[in-house]
């Protein structure tokens, strides 16, 4: 009877009955609704080195930004240095776990005394916390700068991706204008000039406690680093923008604006995504070598390429003191690199498997 039904050529009425409530739940089981960031979730956490690497991130931003709240020390105060009294030079240039006179005395007589982890530098300074400030520095700077170049790198090149033609063309030949500069030479020039120019101008005001090295750093960053992204994002563009909802929104009379916010750049937030993460090592590389040649943050604030800088005066005597800050930028900008190669992997649909 069974082969019979099957060879007949009439239709089965019985598929198309109704599904019950036990078959619908079945089939939500078997098929559980997902969305594109869920799935590049998914596949971010089953990447160990990136979700390493992650945690890695998480704990020295976290570090940097509340440890410095319950440090008993400062990082710009000078241990031994104390008005109207003789300066103890005791406290410069100690050992990781070395104290003071003073310290000494009160840990003979039974006080309990915080112990100097790093040691201290020649101004007497405590050297952990400013190895924390300096992490917090270059972090800060990192995050900053690559939102900068997002927003100016998304907004050119999806409008010079969008309108095409002349606009492409004159943008463009401005990104292979910008790209024909030496990057090394430019940043130290940009950097040298507006820390001269910016002085007098923010003396007074609330960037003066920034530094005007900070935002000449800014401006460096919204001035040369957008290239990239901004031809990333117009390749992007380039390719969706003849895409049959685009060309319905055109024909509903949408403005040009209205359609890259709506639908092109979510269609490349996984690119952005990417990018950005990417962007920031390159930060914080750019700040660390800028603040060792000088250009960086302003004194006492310190910076882990500032400390680097600072430690050469006594490389042969304390090593440690270049070694530290140098761990501390190699460990953040691979733990960096690697979480934005995972989210590379993650989200990039040409990459799935």
């Amino acid at each position: 009877m069974e082969t019979a039904k099957k060879l007949t050529m009439h239709v089965d009425m019985d598929a198309f009955l109704p599904a019950t409530d036990e078959e619908k739940a079945y089939m939500a089981k078997m098929r559980p609704s997902s969305t594109f960031f869920k799935d590049g979730v998914k596949r971010l956490i089953k990447n160990k080195v990136a979700l390493t690497s992650f945690v890695v991130i998480v704990l020295i931003t976290v570090a940097s930004v509340f440890l410095p709240m319950f440090w008993p020390y400062s990082y710009d105060n000078m241990l031994g240095v104390t008005p109207g009294r003789p300066v103890d030079a005791s406290y410069n240039n100690l050992a990781p776990f070395e104290y003071g006179r003073t310290e000494q005395k009160q840990i003979d007589a039974g006080e309990r005394v915080f112990p100097h982890i790093f040691g201290t530098d020649a101004s007497g300074r405590d050297y952990f916390i400013r190895v924390v400030y300096g992490a917090r520095i270059s972090l800060a700077v990192g995050f900053f700068a690559s939102i900068i170049v997002l927003i100016i790198g998304m907004t050119i090149g999806s409008v010079a991706g969008y309108c095409g033609g002349k606009v492409d063309l004159i943008i463009m030949r401005i990104v292979d204008i910008i790209y024909s500069l030496p990057d090394m030479l430019m940043v130290i020039l940009l950097a040298s000039v507006l820390k001269i120019g910016l002085t007098p101008v923010i003396d007074g005001t609330v960037f003066a406690r920034i530094g005007s090295n900070i935002i000449s750093l800014f401006i460096v960053f919204g001035v040369l680093y957008w290239v990239s992204m901004s031809r990333l994002i117009r390749g992007q563009i380039l390719s969706l923008r003849e895409q049959e909802y685009v060309l319905a929104s055109r024909a509903a009379g949408a403005k040009g604006s209205w359609i890259i916010t709506k639908h092109l750049l979510p269609n490349c937030i996984s690119v952005v995504i990417i990018s950005t993460a990417l962007q920031i090592p390159s930060a914080i590389f750019t700040e660390s070598y800028l603040s060792f040649l000088g250009l960086g943050v302003n004194a006492p604030m310190p910076s882990l390429g500032s400390l680097a800088s600072d430690a050469l005066n006594g490389l042969t005597s304390y090593p440690y003191r270049l070694v530290i800050p140098a761990l501390v930028i190699s460990l953040i900008v691979l733990s960096l690199n690697l979480f934005g190669d995972g989210l590379r992997d993650a989200f990039d649909p040409k990459l799935r498997t």
